[in-house]
């Protein structure tokens, strides 16, 4: 006889009150390296670690077609999106945000252009009350990187702008008022950026040739065809939102110089090597992503538990992040543990892990890396002083961020 196992409880109503917090407390509690649950009325099993990671981004395991749940594609992705293509669909619309996102050439004109804006907007900062430096570091990056891809922005709307882009972001993951204010921001941005490419293609607007609104514009997938007007604004927005989702990065940066002030006498130093190492803390030890999942593609076996045809997979990448079989001292904030040993590609794995060319691993993870080295260092070397204010970090809130933004007051002029 078989023996009796009773239905999975759904955790749906865990997640949404543990957050961050609860897939790593279910993996602390499980007695091997598989967590089983039910999720959003779905049966997942969770993975973590290197080899999950691997098994995890090969396609024979693991696909992300259909597995993106609608609340997502609505907000965060866009329906169309490369994030929910698989094999060679996957591979041919992926190639084009390589081409874009990848090359030196390309990070370095990026974070040229940002660090511009940014310097730009200092300017103004010392003659203000106050600053809070998410929303600032939010339309900084927007200006920014729509100056970089060769998309038109009046100074007059990118702030407007700003707060659609950050908006999707941070309403992707959660029922109420900023899903829906997630589902508007999109909406509004899609029909902006899809005239736009209709523009480009009418030839009466001339984009660069080589900038990424032409590129995404006159893109042709692996059946030959140009992408639809709606889902190249898709794409274009899969350039600018992640970009401007830094601001998190930045605001955390912030943070982790106001409660660690050492690592700003060594950024104001100009140490490049403790700039990247302070960068991948930053991302390692604050929370962005919680997880990510596919669908398993056929019946398959993880560590000798079995993981059925179409079951959702869940890669625990913030629990991964903080895992003390991996890092000495998780929870301790060590930009020196980088400047020991470089991070392993499916160690470190806050934005996802994989190859960026085949799998999909996010590929502006090196335009991340650049912002966020480049802004850590301009802003270790500005003079503020930072008020009283609640500088708690909730990890029920997805995306989470300090609760006040991180206000500064009395900026004044970066010194040397």
């Amino acid at each position: 006889m078989c023996a009796y196992r009773p239905p999975l409880a759904d955790r749906t109503a865990a997640l949404l009150l543990e957050g961050y917090a609860w897939l790593p407390d279910r993996m602390r509690r499980a007695a091997g390296p598989v967590v089983r649950a039910r999720v959003a009325g779905r049966h997942a099993v969770a993975l973590r670690g290197p080899d999950a990671v691997r098994f995890f981004y090969d396609e024979r395991h693991v696909r992300r077609h259909e597995a993106v749940p609608e609340p997502v594609r609505s907000t965060l992705f866009g329906h169309g999106a490369v994030h929910t293509l698989d094999g060679e669909a996957h591979r041919v619309r992926k190639a084009m945000f390589l081409s874009l996102l990848t090359p030196a050439a390309r990070v370095a004109g990026l974070v040229e252009d940002v660090t511009a804006a940014w310097d730009e907007a200092v300017a103004s900062w010392s003659g203000r009350p106050d600053v809070v430096l998410f929303d600032e570091a939010a339309r900084v990056l927007t200006t920014g990187v729509c100056r970089w891809a060769g998309v038109p922005l009046e100074p007059s709307r990118a702030q407007a702008v700003s707060r659609d882009l950050v908006a999707m972001v941070d309403g992707f993951a959660t029922p109420g008022p900023r899903h829906w204010r997630a589902r508007r921001a999109r909406r509004r941005c899609e029909t902006w950026l899809s005239e736009l490419v209709d523009e480009v293609r009418a030839g009466s607007f001339g984009a660069p040739r080589d900038s990424v609104l032409a590129t995404v514009a006159h893109h042709r997938d692996a059946d030959g065809r140009r992408l639809d007007a709606r889902t190249a604004a898709v794409e274009l927005l899969n350039v600018l939102r992640p970009t401007v989702a830094v601001a998190w990065f930045v605001a955390f940066a912030g943070h982790a110089l106001h409660r660690w002030p050492e690592n700003r006498k060594r950024l104001r130093a100009g140490d490049p090597a403790h700039a990247t190492a302070f960068a991948h803390e930053v991302r390692r030890f604050y929370p962005f992503a919680p997880f990510t999942g596919g669908r398993a593609a056929a019946d398959l076996s993880w560590k000798g538990r079995r993981v059925p045809a179409g079951g959702l997979v869940l890669l625990d990448l913030y629990g991964q992040n903080h895992d003390a079989g991996l890092w000495e001292a998780p929870y301790s904030f060590r930009p020196e543990r980088f400047l020991e040993k470089p991070p392993g590609r499916d160690e470190l794995v806050p934005q996802g892990g994989g190859d960026p060319a085949t799998g999909h691993r996010c590929p502006g993870e090196a335009v991340t890396v650049a912002l966020l080295e480049a802004l850590s260092l301009r802003l270790a070397r500005l003079e503020y002083d930072v008020p009283p204010q609640d500088l708690t970090i909730p990890l029920r809130r997805i995306p989470t961020r300090p609760r006040s933004g991180f206000r500064i007051t009395q900026v004044r002029p970066a010194t040397a």
